[in-house]
């Protein structure tokens, strides 16, 4: 259903005028019109998503679109300065360098279109918005990113597309919004031929977005670009592998990294369901904050190179005692000249038992174990925020989580936590600059990660890394009387340190964004800070969520003695006389 748009109203007031009990909420450039009942869902937490997505789908355009010869006006682009988190002479050259490219693009013919932001670019980039509820995200894209040819923001409740068409009329961006009301699965299974596809989908639904991936690598076009959203984060990091492994393919672990672990497992789902198919996947970024994740990735075609698929993928096995943990590859390939030879993967790469601690092993995955992150796209996006501020109302959260994300290890999956080694062994936590110029010392690679604020990701073997905590356990020893003979700190203490640690902190310790103070993990700014309820099918959301919530905290500590609060009804044994 395309629903056409609504009368005007009178003469010097807005294209739409307010319903009774209807109030405006205003978000980046876009405000949109909302009932006072909740009938449509709508979450403030997610204003970070919305304006990454803006930002990244804006730079996702200028790629594209420099290959046709349009030139994206961004308000606010010309004061941009690059920003460079390498040390002070890098980032001089790098700014140097920047400004030549400037001054090359100012010096250069300019393209025949220029596409700005709220106009239609004939051009210009197909998106679609399958689970739009009140069409504020659309509206955004329509309002914020240039260089949009069409925009269908899609929605199966029918007073959710009604709102959708009159906030694109409120916002003056009908002509290149169009409002949707269609299961989303059968509108992308709908626009699967080559001709009809879309350069952009963007799927942020209530939970989990399992039964839309198939639909979804099929509708996006030729190096197209996907958006997905997670929320569902009890489910992939860990609490229910089986219900896991039914919706993503892969069984999730109980684990310190369970974080990456769920973007890993929504990267190896989307690789899957696309290699049949025969397209790829490139993830550009993949981020983990809140409470959801969240993933971009470009789909290609390719025969020969969906056969790599096995080898990007891995199992995990993960000791339950001390937390190492080691990745078994599902396939593997090796380059004969011209040509590339796969063949199965040996292992397992552990034995029966732990070799640190002696306790077993639990297996996961299989999950991504290719770089989830393109790092040269994830500078260009963080210069835009960075040179841009004015831009988002979040770009300080924007530029402190994509500066963590550049200095990752892109070859390096998972992470250890410094709190949960020392846990382990039962010392004291060693200072995080003092553990990572250790192994440094020790010539290891190392970095931290924007899922976990305690995050040691390095290329060093859990071997080493038992050996620099054994050196900080005798600098700070525990009291090995009290340990048991069969507990993972006494048999991984029993065992003498094959390096010594030196834990002198080094100047490269100290990751850029740390010490510029970036606002890297945001602390949540009001109560009740994460997911909102579900909407109901008839397009209503309960409105007594807070009230329950209040209802049933602390109900185990606190029980209650007044019997107007207790179940008035019998129990069932009590009415069936027993």
């Amino acid at each position: 259903c395309v629903y056409p748009a609504p009368p005007e109203a009178p003469a010097g007031g807005p294209a739409v005028g307010l319903l009774p009990g209807e109030t405006v909420v205003k978000e980046g450039k876009a405000s949109i019109l909302f009932p006072s009942a909740n009938e449509v869902f709508y979450n403030p937490v997610q204003e970070f998503n919305r304006d990454l997505t803006c930002a990244v789908i804006t730079e996702f355009a200028r790629e594209v679109l420099a290959e046709r010869g349009v030139q994206l006006a961004v308000p606010g682009e010309k004061e941009r300065v690059v920003v460079s988190l390498a040390e002070e002479a890098g980032g001089q050259e790098g700014q140097e360098g920047q400004a030549e490219q400037v001054e090359e693009a100012n010096g250069a013919e300019e393209p025949a279109v220029v596409a700005a932001v709220g106009e239609k670019c004939e051009l210009g980039l197909r998106v679609l918005e399958a689970l739009a509820a009140s069409g504020l995200r659309s509206v955004r894209f329509a309002l914020e990113v240039p260089g949009l040819q069409s925009i269908t923001a899609n929605d199966f409740s029918a007073k959710a597309a009604a709102l959708i068409g009159r906030n694109a009329e409120f916002n003056g961006v009908g002509h290149l919004l169009r409002a949707s009301c269609r299961d989303a699965s059968m509108l992308m299974y709908e626009m699967r031929g080559k001709k009809e596809r879309y350069d952009v989908i963007d799927l942020d639904p209530y939970g989990s977005p399992a039964c839309f991936l198939d639909a979804a690598v099929q509708a996006v076009g030729e190096g197209g670009l996907l958006c997905i959203t997670c929320t569902d984060m009890a489910v992939m990091a860990g609490n229910s592998g089986e219900t896991c492994y039914s919706k993503y393919g892969s069984v999730s672990i109980k684990a310190k990294y369970c974080h990456e672990m769920a973007l890993r497992i929504i990267l190896h789902s989307l690789d899957q369901r696309a290699a049949v198919y025969q397209r790829y996947i490139q993830p550009l970024l993949s981020v983990s904050v809140d409470f959801y994740v969240r993933v971009f990735v470009r789909v290609f075609t390719g025969q020969a190179t969906v056969k790599n698929s096995a080898s990007k993928q891995a199992l995990i096995y993960n000791c339950v005692g001390c937390g190492s943990f080691h990745l078994q590859r599902m396939g593997r390939r090796t380059s004969d000249g011209k040509h590339m030879k796969y063949s199965a993967a040996t292992g397992p790469p552990v034995g029966p038992e732990c070799e640190h601690c002696g306790q077993r092993h639990q297996m996961g995955g299989p999950l991504w174990a290719e770089p989830i992150h393109d790092s040269a796209f994830v500078q260009k996006v963080l210069s835009a925020v960075s040179g841009n501020p004015s831009r988002f109302g979040t770009s300080k959260r924007i530029e402190g989580v994509l500066s963590m994300v550049t200095e990752e290890l892109e070859d390096v999956p998972l992470y250890y936590t410094v709190d949960n080694l020392s846990s382990t062994i039962h010392c004291n936590t060693p200072p995080l600059l003092q553990f990572r110029s250790a192994l440094l010392h020790a010539g290891h690679r190392v970095s931290l990660s924007h899922a976990c604020k305690n995050a040691i990701k390095t290329d060093a073997p859990p071997a080493a890394i038992w050996d620099v905590m054994r050196c900080w356990e005798k600098m700070n020893p525990v009291k090995r009387e009290k340990l048991s003979a069969t507990s993972p700190a006494f048999r991984i203490l029993s065992s003498e340190p094959s390096l010594q640690a030196c834990f002198t902190v080094r100047p490269d310790a100290n990751p850029q964004s740390r010490k510029r103070h970036l606002t890297r993990f945001q602390e949540n700014p009001q109560a009740f800070w994460g997911p909102k309820a579900r909407a109901k099918s008839g397009g209503g959301i309960a409105s007594d969520l807070q009230d329950k919530r209040k209802k049933f905290q602390n109900k185990r500590k606190n029980q209650t003695s007044d019997s107007s609060q207790l179940k008035s009804f019998p129990c069932k044994k009590f009415r069936q006389v027993s």
